[in-house]
C-alpha cells in the first residue's frame, strides 16, 4: 500500500493556482508521492498534470463537485484521463429523509447511473463517508443499503476512518466487510473530545486498519485532517508522515 495527501487538509493553502502549484511542491518535499485533489481552486486539467509531473506526483482520486457528476460527466472523465486519475469521488451527500432531493432514493436514482458510466469509462465511481451514513434507513444503516444497492463495479468506498467512528462503527470492521471495494482509503486519528488528529496521536487501532486495509485491496491510504484545531496543517501532515514511515509505508 502507498500513502499520500487528501488536500482538502489543504483547502485553505489552493485557493488560487500560485497558492495551489506551492502546496503541490511543499507535500512532495515532505516525502509525499501521491495526492487527493478536493477542496482546491478551479483548475484545468492539462495544468494539474504539468504540476504533478513536476513535482513527481500522482492524483489517484479525486472528490468531484455533484453537479458535474451530474451534469458534465463526459468532461470529468476526460479530465481524469489527461491527469491520468482511475477515481472519480463523491465527497458528501446529505441523506436527509425530510427532502427529496436529499434523501436516499433520490442518491440511488442519481448515481447508479453516474457509477455506470463511470465504470464503462474504465473508470471507478468512489463514495467519500461520513457519520451520517450510519443512521438507519428502515431497518439497515445506509453504508450497508449502499454496498447491497450498488453493484462492486458502480461504485467503490473511500472509507474514513475518523468518520466511521465518529458513526459508532469499526474502521477494521468495514474495511473487512467492504473488502474489493476499497481501493483508496482516508486516514484520520480520533482524540478524546471528537476531535480530528494526528496519526498516533489519537485513539485509533491503526495496526487493525493496516491489517485489513491489506487483505481488502487497498492500494492508497490518504493522509485527510479537516480540522487541526489551530497547528498548522503542513506540519500535523509531516507528523502523520513520519509516523507511517516509522510503521513501514
Amino acid at each position: 500500500m502507498e500513502i499520500g495527501v487528501q488536500f482538502y487538509t489543504l483547502r485553505d493553502f489552493c485557493t488560487n493556482l500560485d497558492d495551489f502549484s506551492e502546496t503541490l511542491k511543499k507535500v512532495a518535499d515532505m516525502g509525499y508521492k501521491n495526492v487527493q485533489i478536493s477542496g482546491t481552486c478551479d483548475y484545468k486539467a492539462e495544468w494539474l498534470k504539468k504540476e504533478l509531473d513536476k513535482n513527481g506526483l500522482k492524483c489517484v482520486i479525486t472528490h468531484i463537485p455533484p453537479k458535474r457528476l451530474q451534469n458534465d460527466l463526459s468532461e470529468v472523465i476526460k479530465d481524469h484521463s489527461v491527469f491520468g486519475c482511475e477515481n472519480i469521488g463523491l465527497g458528501y451527500y446529505r441523506f436527509d429523509e425530510t427532502n427529496e432531493e436529499e434523501n436516499y432514493e433520490n442518491f440511488l436514482k442519481v448515481y447508479s447511473g453516474v457509477g455506470t458510466a463511470i465504470s464503462e469509462s474504465g473508470k471507478y465511481f468512489m463514495y467519500h463517508n461520513h457519520d451520517n451514513e450510519f443512521q438507519k434507513h428502515g431497518d439497515k444503516i445506509i453504508l450497508d443499503l449502499l454496498a447491497e444497492n450498488f453493484a462492486p463495479e458502480q461504485m467503490g468506498f473511500t472509507l474514513d476512518t475518523f468518520w466511521i467512528q465518529a458513526g459508532g462503527g469499526d474502521p477494521a470492521y468495514w474495511l473487512e466487510k467492504l473488502s474489493g471495494r476499497v481501493p483508496c482509503i482516508h486516514l484520520k486519528d480520533f482524540a478524546y473530545g471528537r476531535k480530528m488528529s494526528v496519526l498516533g496521536e489519537g485513539n485509533i487501532n491503526f495496526d487493525r486498519v493496516f491489517e485489513k486495509a491489506e487483505a481488502a485491496g487497498t492500494k492508497y491510504m490518504l493522509v485527510e485532517q479537516d480540522d487541526c484545531n489551530g497547528e498548522n496543517p503542513f506540519d500535523c501532515l509531516k507528523r502523520s508522515y513520519n509516523y507511517l514511515k516509522s510503521r513501514g509505508f
